[in-house]
């Protein structure tokens, strides 16, 4: 080639004879991490139908609530006690009202209408109201007496329904044969791709996914969905101010340890399961990494600034913590881990089908069927309407 005199940088970026300086590294910037799923783990079994039931079974309960308005002779001296539910007390209880020293004494138990001895046992008389509590603390049986009546409770079915994730990919026999920069297979480049969407969108079902209020089975026309973690928990459901939950920090409604260990606490109180997640966004991440800001301290030495919480435990339980940015932003989920499986329909996880060649082109499904088992509903909370500024 005869000598021209230029310089590389003559012609810029587009000389003729400059071989293109293209990186092997492809960068992907959207979020598909899926963080809840790593902190479950694999399911040790499939579900076996579309249709995923299980069973549900609770103790005889031991509490119940006052619900009456008007005592006689006076709140405090009243033997006649209308509750909520009289089939779960039992002549021979002894019940304790609220959280005081007294002890009642049943007598006779007439369909809501219990009549006790006030200040059994020279225990102090409480003044009773409307919706007090009553804990029964154990019956006394008379020695010699026949067998009471059996009471038992029934075991419940409860159901959710798998859902089918899926993507297409496809790919032309030119672009399959090409070299491309960073790519040695382009059909196993796309497989990967869209089996890192799905895993994102299985994440997100699983914590807000929503199945129809009807015909939830599905049919060809009808397209099934399951109903995740946000849309299942019903039982425990906290906002700080309201219904005598305590209001957080700042406007009332931050969060903080004041309204986290309330909802642990009451939780723990009517649950034999353990917390042992907090399932939350990034901005209430920050408010619990807030909880340390006060009793951090630092060496001279020192030239890192943490303020971190992986874990945090208290009197209800270790709890890890864990960030899932499809949670919504004023919403924090306790969970017990070992009551949540996020299960495959049998033979159903995910996986590749290579569908018939009508042309020059290969293509296929990625496609996965799941569900979530989410038990004892219950022993899960959410607090929700927290500030998100």
């Amino acid at each position: 080639m005869a000598f021209t005199g230029k310089a590389t940088y003559d012609g810029g970026d587009t000389l003729p004879e400059m071989a293109e300086d293209v990186s092997d590294i492809i960068g992907i910037v959207s979020p598909y991490e899926t963080p809840f799923l790593d902190w479950l783990g694999d399911a040790k079994r499939s579900a076996l139908a579309t249709v995923h039931e299980w069973l549900e079974d609770t103790l005889l309960p031991n509490t119940d609530q006052i619900n009456q308005t008007v005592f006689t002779p006076d709140a405090q001296n009243a033997t006649s006690i209308t509750v909520d539910n009289g089939s779960r007390f039992q002549v021979g209880d002894q019940v304790r009202p609220a959280d005081s020293r007294e002890v009642m004494f049943v007598t006779a138990v007439a369909t809501n209408t219990l009549t006790v001895v006030r200040g059994y046992g020279g225990t102090t008389k409480h003044t009773l109201a409307d919706n007090m509590k009553l804990t029964i603390l154990g019956n006394a049986a008379l020695e010699g007496a026949d067998a009471p009546p059996a009471r038992f409770t029934t075991r419940t079915r409860k159901v959710n329904y798998t859902q089918i994730f899926t993507a297409t990919v496809g790919v032309s026999g030119s672009n399959q044969a090409v070299r491309h920069h960073g790519v040695g297979d382009e059909l196993d480049y796309q497989k990967q791709e869209r089996m890192r969407e799905l895993l994102r969108d299985l994440e997100n079902c699983v914590i807000n996914g929503t199945a129809p209020a009807s015909g939830g089975a599905g049919s060809s026309t009808v397209r099934r969905t399951m109903n995740g973690l946000v849309r299942t928990i019903t039982t425990n459901i906290f906002t700080p101010g309201v219904g005598g939950f305590p209001a957080g920090g700042g406007g009332g409604t931050d969060l903080n340890e004041l309204v986290l260990n309330t909802a642990l606490r009451q939780v723990w109180e009517q649950s034999s399961g353990q917390i042992d997640t907090i399932l939350c966004g990034g901005f209430q991440k920050r408010r619990i990494n807030s909880f340390i800001t006060t009793q951090r301290a630092y060496a001279p030495e020192d030239t890192s600034f943490r303020e971190l919480v992986g874990t945090y435990e208290s009197d209800f339980g270790a709890c890890r913590v864990i960030v899932s940015r499809w949670v919504p932003a004023d919403t924090v989920l306790l969970l017990d881990s070992s009551r949540i499986d996020v299960l495959p329909l049998r033979g159903r996880s995910f996986h590749y089908k290579p569908l018939a060649a009508t042309g020059d082109s290969t293509s296929g499904l990625v496609v996965g069927e799941y569900t979530t088992e989410i038990r004892n509903e219950n022993a899960h909370a959410a607090i929700k309407g927290l500030s998100t500024t």
